[in-house]
């Protein structure tokens, strides 16, 4: 009931996941402003604004009838799709995320429950199931992130992938495509390395081109570009992170660690260690801040 409260279509759609992710999965407002690309008294702002509002309005608490759910169910999908990577983006899923990821799983099999004609739901829930069946692989023993190309496949649930490729079959089945569905699939192919051994990153290539013309949103186009310089060469992957809004990503750790990455592959060692300083300055999770140190203290003087 709350989630759908919080997901109104009198407030602005950015206000309403904001809210919610507030709300209803307690995360904190700077967590929230890092995944919308705003500062952190914006968002503060913002949700405020979204609070009084509800209040002014007396938008009741309670779940809207079924005739309702399509003005809200897009915002409800995209609050457990941001919480989700919020949680993510903690490999260790300590602190102040600790326990997000299950319940984003416990609503998003809640929410395919309720609604089984709703493609994106069971691409929601197939997205969650197969993010969480690399959490046993996310960390090494010494708490250092394993990124997902290095990760150890048998250390992958297999059930958690079995169980979100039948969410995504049951999604496919509704003949209704969706960003969410597709970036189900994209996990998924990713999920093939534990059966196959490899990764087919042309198909992942592929993926995220059709997902980039659903959704031109520059958390997209990095990902996209990781994906290019595995299917091509890391120039190629390079000159597309290049052609990206650099002000605007300057406060995006994603976009310097993406770019760290690919600057030392190519063997630009002095741009590679200010790409991995910048990112290391945005005070990453503790796992994460560990392989990135450890990357940026391998590179060759």
């Amino acid at each position: 009931r709350l989630l759908f409260t919080c997901c109104h279509p009198a407030l602005a759609a950015e206000a309403r996941i904001a809210l919610a992710l507030r709300v209803i999965c307690g995360v904190s407002v700077a967590r929230i402003a890092r995944a919308f690309l705003a500062t952190e008294p914006a968002m503060y702002q913002r949700i405020t604004r979204a609070k009084a509002k509800i209040r002014a309005a007396r938008i009741p608490f309670e779940t809207p009838p079924p005739g309702e759910w399509g003005t809200r169910v897009g915002a409800v999908l995209e609050t457990l799709e941001t919480a989700l990577g919020i949680a993510y983006r903690d490999a260790a899923g300590e602190g102040e995320t600790e326990g997000l990821a299950p319940e984003v799983e416990r609503l998003a099999a809640l929410l395919a429950e309720l609604m089984p004609d709703e493609a994106e739901a069971h691409g929601l829930l197939s997205l969650v199931l197969l993010v969480r069946s690399r959490e046993g692989a996310r960390v090494d023993g010494k708490g250092t992130m394993v990124p997902l190309s290095q990760q150890d496949v048998t250390l992958w649930n297999a059930r958690r992938i079995e169980a979100g490729r039948a969410a995504l079959d049951r999604a496919t089945a509704l003949r209704q495509p969706g960003p969410l569905q597709t970036l189900a699939t994209i996990h998924l192919a990713h999920a093939m390395r534990w059966r196959r051994g490899r990764t087919d990153w042309t198909a992942v290539l592929r993926l995220y081109d059709a997902l980039l013309a659903m959704r031109s949103t520059p958390v997209v186009a990095i990902n996209r570009a990781v994906a290019l310089s595995r299917a091509r060469q890391p120039e190629d992957g390079l000159a597309v992170l290049d052609e990206l809004d650099a002000e605007r990503l300057a406060d995006f750790l994603p976009f310097h660690a993406a770019r760290a990455d690919l600057l030392a592959r190519v063997g630009r060692r002095n741009q590679a260690r200010a790409a991995y300083e910048a990112a290391l300055a945005l005070a990453p999770e503790a796992a994460e801040a560990r392989f990135l140190a450890a990357q940026l203290a391998a590179l060759p003087d």
